[in-house]
């Protein structure tokens, strides 16, 4: 039985594909037609681009684009249910479909118009007034956020400031992924949850928490630990970017793979004892994880937080920082901390920066790849020849 990740592959294959400067040029003689759903859509879309959710397809697209020779350009989030999309439209007699590779998401990256909700309620201008009054960010900055999407890869330490900060930002989608559930041990830090949820999965935790705090925030919750299985299906909804809290190399080297693979930047973070860091990994634009630790350390040079130990306050502050280079990445605006290590010791409370260079020989990153599928991460991570 093929996986999702093969079956993506295959349909791909045979159907044709466009970057967003071809689908632009090819705006004015075709149909654009945009396969997401009612909440995506309503967050932000191509101009000119008419809905017709991926699940109503074939029901519905005869209305849209009855005249089966007129070119049809599809497109969703990253260029995976768009495939699809295309696959089926050309089942049914279309004769000229592609799909836009990369989807919505790189449609925006690379600065092409995007049509937004026409403007803030009232309850929103109040909310988010201290934002408005922000010239950098001002209303059609929080309409940004609030037609972003940021996944966070746990709901402990460093997940917990961060989907906070973020939520109250009004970052309009926060996905969560964590297996994990709530322990007294976590409550001396993981500030999402409390006494009252001991023993509750820390997604859902978290997910009461957030939505409390802001309900213009929708939160997609994933109790499942990311693995090299279901990564491409958890990226394939269309994050902007991805806020790291992992706290093992094995989930660490997958997250930095999967995000050049999809061209997703991600916010890295990491804390130990008193000291913490923050990098920003964004892909073709600086270093990569495997540029800065091309292998993992030794188990006994690098104990996690359960055998070490951590500052209470050391994940809200290195959790915080990871949120605002998060809000930058997701407005445009500002230096992001790509290319710089930003290292903090709460014993001493001083900031240092270290500059990280992109390694031309890297097997991720580099100019020649030797890695371009998923391996087998927890081998890697123990030294053993891993295997992909």
């Amino acid at each position: 039985m093929a996986s999702y990740r093969e079956l993506l592959q295959q349909v791909k294959s045979e159907i044709e594909e466009v970057d967003a400067k071809g689908a632009q040029e090819l705006l004015d003689s075709s149909v654009l037609v945009d396969v997401r759903e009612e909440d995506e859509w309503s967050e932000g879309h191509i101009p000119g681009a008419v809905h017709v959710p991926r699940g109503f397809l074939e029901s519905r697209i005869e209305r849209v684009a009855p005249d089966r020779a007129r070119p049809v350009v599809l497109y969703c989030a990253v260029g995976s249910r768009s495939a699809f999309a295309a696959k089926t439209l050309e089942e049914l007699g279309y004769e000229n479909v592609v799909s836009l590779a990369g989807g919505y998401t790189d449609w925006k990256r690379n600065g092409f118009p995007t049509q937004l909700p026409v403007g803030l309620d009232p309850e929103q201008r109040s909310r988010y007034s201290r934002h408005i009054l922000i010239p950098e960010v001002g209303v059609e900055g929080q309409l940004k956020l609030l037609a972003s999407r940021v996944l966070l890869i746990g709901a402990g330490g460093l997940g917990s400031p961060a989907s906070l900060y973020l939520a109250a930002a009004g970052v309009g989608r926060l996905g969560i992924v964590d297996d994990d559930r709530v322990d007294a041990s976590n409550l001396q830090r993981q500030i999402a949850h409390s006494t009252e949820r001991l023993g509750d999965w820390k997604a859902d935790s978290a997910r009461q928490t957030i939505e409390a705090l802001n309900p213009d925030v929708e939160v997609v919750t994933y109790k499942e630990r990311i693995t090299s299985e279901n990564v491409d299906r958890i990226l394939a909804d269309g994050w902007d970017v991805i806020v790291d809290g992992a706290d093992n190399f094995p989930t660490r080297y997958l997250i930095n793979d999967a995000s050049v693979f999809h061209d997703i930047p991600v916010v890295h973070g990491s804390i130990f004892r008193f000291e913490g860091q923050v990098t920003v990994f964004k892909p073709n634009e600086g270093p990569c994880y495997r540029c800065l630790f091309p292998t993992p350390p030794p188990p006994e040079l690098a104990p996690s937080c359960a055998e070490g130990g951590v500052l209470g306050v050391l994940p809200g502050i290195i959790g915080s920082l990871q949120a605002n280079e998060a809000l930058k990445l997701s407005l445009g605006i500002g230096d992001t901390l790509a290319g710089r290590l930003l290292l903090f010791d709460a014993l001493a409370a001083e900031f240092s920066e270290v500059t990280l260079r992109r390694d031309p020989t890297c097997p991720v990153c580099g100019e020649h790849p030797t890695i371009t599928e998923y391996i087998d991460y927890v081998e890697f991570c123990q030294g053993r020849p891993a295997h992909a």
